[in-house]
């Protein structure tokens, strides 16, 4: 392909419909953005305090407020440019996005705790608007639409500004859905943007593309041909390493720059000591000769074990593994020429919860090794030709590129590796427990057809001993945790509901075959409140 042609049609039709995406330090920011790509329409993700200078040169379509854990009471906390709200461009605010709208343009918010609302609700749609119009749920006996959503709010709307027109509620809340459509303002208390919210995903398309007329004009392959078009611009001739662990991020990552720069990639398989079982290099050298990529085993599990010992907490855990991989990474740049760039496999999951997003708003859930671990003063330049994009839409990158399925829907398994299955400290003995374990709950799911039907299963080894009895005899063996989650983007994930007799039958297979495994238990979390890593 001529990337020259390709990039000017880049510039004349990805870019010429955009959302402007403001951001307050949601947690959720990134799902705007990827539901808007989704609709294909262009849209950048950008601090809350920029110009109206900066809005005007950008010339965006609309523009969306995000939610932030900040609280708009807060005479210090974050407020945008008055053009926002004055520009005629069509503005949608969600959540504290949608307060600050009512705050800046003279209405009032209050925080009640009797009226803070988590989790799922539903909205009742009091009047017609176009933003709602023929998008809801069910209708209640009474006749009135009820959108099932999911809030996360402690303050709350009080009184809307002049002009505007309170267009639903809910039992808790009496203001969920605000609206001038003279000015094409709009607001939601709730987020549309998550899984929970079934109609959220309508209501963005309702803004995007009817109210601020965009059209749909990105596609997967033309994504993947930018990607490929802006890592030949960086790297130029240059060699670049990669960690590959034969997961779908490393193996997506490692195909976009195969075909960017071809052999100037060379791939590190690093053995650590942290891996499922049948995660080895034998399966990951098969992949690159495959592409014929190149690829060097490093063998350096007692060095991750031995830097383990004595560490419990789960950030300080992630935050050496991280360092150990940047030291091996850093070694082999030394012992080989020329090497540039280091590339890794980041997905924006692993930079929100991280929160590595250049302000001081977003709040940090946990720290994860290919971002916590980079030393501030590296010698070396980082490229991620996937950090902005989620699991789902990672997935979908691999399969118009050819991945094998067998890596394109492998359940996830993060960085650290067991590491941060192991509760508390981390030792050998316990990893081998617990790849046993995890072994049998995969084999299950494969033989009941539910391996593929779940986003992400595994084993969780907790470090607490409980009491059993193994014929007449007492038992003080080990518990373990199975958990199995379903999720688009894993930013947000049910459990999955797994029958009794499925359950028991992993219990006893573990419990039989495992000797010193004296219990299994089974995670009925969802994200939030929890997350999917137990640490």
């Amino acid at each position: 392909m001529n990337i020259k042609k390709q990039q000017k049609s880049y510039d004349l039709d990805i870019y010429r419909y955009r959302i402007l995406i403001l951001d307050f330090g949601s947690q959720y920011v990134r799902l705007i953005a990827k539901i808007i790509r989704e609709l294909g329409v262009y849209c950048e993700i950008w601090n809350y305090n920029v110009s109206e200078l900066q809005i005007r040169q950008f010339h965006p379509n609309g523009i969306v407020l995000s939610g932030s854990p900040e609280s708009i009471i807060n005479v210090s906390s974050p407020r945008v440019t008055d053009y926002v709200f004055c520009s005629g461009i069509p503005v949608l605010g969600i959540c504290y996005g949608m307060q600050i709208m009512v705050v800046q343009l003279g209405g009032e918010v209050h925080t009640n705790d009797l009226q803070r609302e988590f989790g799922y609700t539903q909205v009742n749609v009091l009047v017609d608007n176009f933003l709602v119009r023929d998008i809801y749920d069910f209708v209640s006996k009474k006749g009135v639409p009820i959108l099932n959503v999911w809030m996360s709010h402690n303050d709350t709307v009080i009184s809307v500004p002049q002009d505007f027109i309170i267009v639903a509620d809910t039992n808790n809340c009496p203001v969920a859905i605000i609206a001038n459509e003279q000015r094409n303002l709009y607001g939601l208390q709730f987020h549309p943007e998550v899984t929970h919210t079934k109609q959220g995903r309508r209501i963005l398309e309702r803004f995007v593309i009817d109210i601020c007329h965009c059209r749909s004009l990105l596609d997967s392959n033309i994504i993947i041909e930018k990607i490929i078009f802006n890592i030949r611009k960086l790297v130029k001739n240059d060699r670049v390493i990669l960690g590959l662990s034969g997961g779908v991020d490393s193996s997506v990552a490692a195909l976009l720059l195969h075909r960017a720069i071809g052999k100037n990639l060379i791939c590190l398989f690093i053995d650590n000591g942290l891996l499922r079982f049948n995660e080895d290099y034998k399966n990951v050298k098969a992949f690159c000769e495959d592409y014929n990529m190149n690829i060097i085993y490093l063998a350096k599990e007692e060095r991750f074990f031995g830097s383990l010992i004595g560490i419990y907490d789960p950030e300080e855990k992630r935050k050496i593994i991280g360092k150990i991989f940047m030291e091996i990474f850093e070694e082999q740049m030394q012992s080989l020429a020329n090497i540039t760039w280091l590339a890794q496999g980041t997905i924006c999951s692993d930079v929100v919860e991280s929160a590595a997003l250049d302000h001081s708003y977003v709040r940090i859930i946990k720290s994860h090794h290919n971002v916590a671990g980079l030393p501030g003063n590296r010698k070396f330049r980082l490229i991620e030709p996937i950090r902005n994009f989620f699991k789902d839409e990672v997935r979908k990158m691999g399969f118009s590129m050819g991945l094998p399925v067998n890596i394109l829907y492998r359940h996830p398994f993060p960085g650290p590796g067991l590491a941060i299955r192991v509760i508390g400290e981390v030792k050998k003995e316990y990893c081998i427990l617990l790849r046993k374990a995890d072994l049998i709950f995969i084999e299950e799911l494969r033989k009941s057809n539910l391996y593929l039907k779940i986003s992400q299963a595994f084993v969780v080894f907790l470090s607490v001993r409980s009491v059993g009895i193994v014929g007449d005899n007492r038992k003080y063996g080990w518990v373990v945790a199975l958990r199995a989650v379903n999720s688009v983007d894993f930013m947000t994930a049910k459990y999955t509901v797994l029958s009794n007799v499925f359950l028991t039958k992993v219990a006893n297979r573990i419990i039989n075959e495992i000797s010193d495994i004296s219990r299994v238990v089974y995670d009925i979390s969802s994200k939030p409140p929890a997350t999917i890593e137990w640490e």
